[in-house]
């Protein structure tokens, strides 16, 4: 895993996010799944960064960090995945659906939804979050 830092070119608000791999980074990015998460825009980049320097404890550490974060992803991908129904890229519909329609699901929802449509959601009352999520084949 890769740690950036990331500046929002619309707010200039900058914070930190970790990625599988800079190609991974480079992969979202391209596909604008990369968001600000104050004001959901994804005019987001990478800041100059200083090379990162530490010792062999201290980067294993780190690496055990990561892992622990990865697994309590993977958690909660897990949990998400037994106790809400797939709509796949319905998402923004069936969150309407579900908003306007008082239609009852007997689980909640989650799905893909585009940048765009998460803040037209938002706008309009609707609770949607962003969760990273980790393709895993054992997930």
């Amino acid at each position: 895993m890769i740690k950036y830092k990331l500046i929002c070119k619309d707010c200039n608000i900058s914070f930190d996010s970790w990625f599988a791999s800079s190609s991974e980074f480079e992969n979202l990015k391209k596909k604008k799944y990369l968001n600000c998460y104050k004001c959901n825009s994804d005019n987001v980049d990478k800041t100059l960064m200083s090379p990162r320097l530490m010792n062999k404890n201290k980067e294993k550490k780190e690496i055990l960090n990561e892992k622990k974060v990865r697994k309590k992803l993977i958690e909660y991908q897990k949990f998400i995945k037994n106790n809400f129904e797939y709509v796949g890229d319905k998402f923004a519909y069936e969150a309407r659906s579900i908003h306007y329609n008082s239609k009852k699901k007997e689980k909640g929802i989650y799905g893909v939804a585009s940048n765009n449509e998460l803040k037209e959601l938002k706008e309009e009352g609707i609770q949607a979050e962003l969760i990273p999520w980790i393709e895993d084949k054992d997930n």
